[in-house]
């Protein structure tokens, strides 16, 4: 199993949000590139990197963040926030990213992600954010109707590397990790699952390892506030 450190990056710094909500952000450092570097140190083989702006703005805001990261991290990144046509996708690929997270087009132009995932096999995850089991998009700001396996079944033939599934309800809260919709969502589809939001600690990497289904975890808040390590995660998960 993967463990993706998380650097959310809002106005070029280092944050986390609680439930998504951009007015309760905490600032976690002002040099992303460097937190990079220190996540590499640590072990880390990917990152997970979202431009929180660009979430909310629908095109990037953090790429000279994000362009900084790239540089300095040697492992693999994989970028969420505002990718929605592809354009952006593509000048993300030659700047160096590894993936690419494609959330609110997930829902509102599938097209777009199927022919991104044609073109580029493996490098494109589907964010399936979830507010009581139903997708959230822009920024988790908007509820649609379609329930997150409804929207994961719509890629199963696409060729995606694997579903982002994220509890907005709990990402920030440090409540512990939703394993049983995780699970559950991986049991339904059959595409590998990335599971994300309310990471605690260490029992948490416990709970999802070797687990059917699930590719990776992200953790952020956890690491920031010292709550995991790293490199005991990473020990965990391999």
């Amino acid at each position: 199993m993967i463990v993706f450190p998380a650097i959310d990056l809002k106005a070029g710094q280092v944050v986390r949000l609680a439930e998504g909500d951009m007015t309760r952000a905490t600032i976690y450092g002002d040099d992303p590139a460097a937190q990079a570097r220190l996540f590499a140190q640590a072990g880390a083989d990917w990152l997970h990197v979202v431009d929180l702006d660009g979430a909310f703005a629908g095109e990037s805001i953090n790429g000279v963040a994000v362009a900084a990261i790239v540089d300095r991290f040697p492992g693999k990144v994989q970028l969420g926030g505002g990718i929605r046509n592809r354009a952006t996708v593509e000048r993300w690929i030659e700047l160096g990213v590894d993936r690419v997270v494609i959330g609110t087009a997930a829902l509102e132009d599938p097209d777009f992600v199927r022919e991104t995932a044609a073109a580029h096999p493996e490098r494109v995850v589907v964010a399936v954010d979830a507010r009581d089991g139903f997708v959230a998009t822009k920024g988790w700001a908007d509820v649609s109707t379609v329930s997150v396996a409804e929207l994961g079944h719509r890629f199963e033939d696409a060729g995606v590397a694997a579903l982002l599934f994220t509890d907005v309800g709990r990402d920030g809260l440090l409540k512990g990790c939703n394993l049983e919709a995780t699970v559950t969502l991986a049991a339904e589809v059959s595409i590998p699952v990335i599971a994300s939001g309310g990471v605690a600690g260490i029992a948490d990497i416990h709970a999802l390892a070797g687990q059917p289904g699930i590719e990776g975890v992200i953790t952020g808040r956890a690491l920031y506030d010292g709550r995991l390590d790293l490199a005991e995660a990473l020990r965990v998960a391999r």
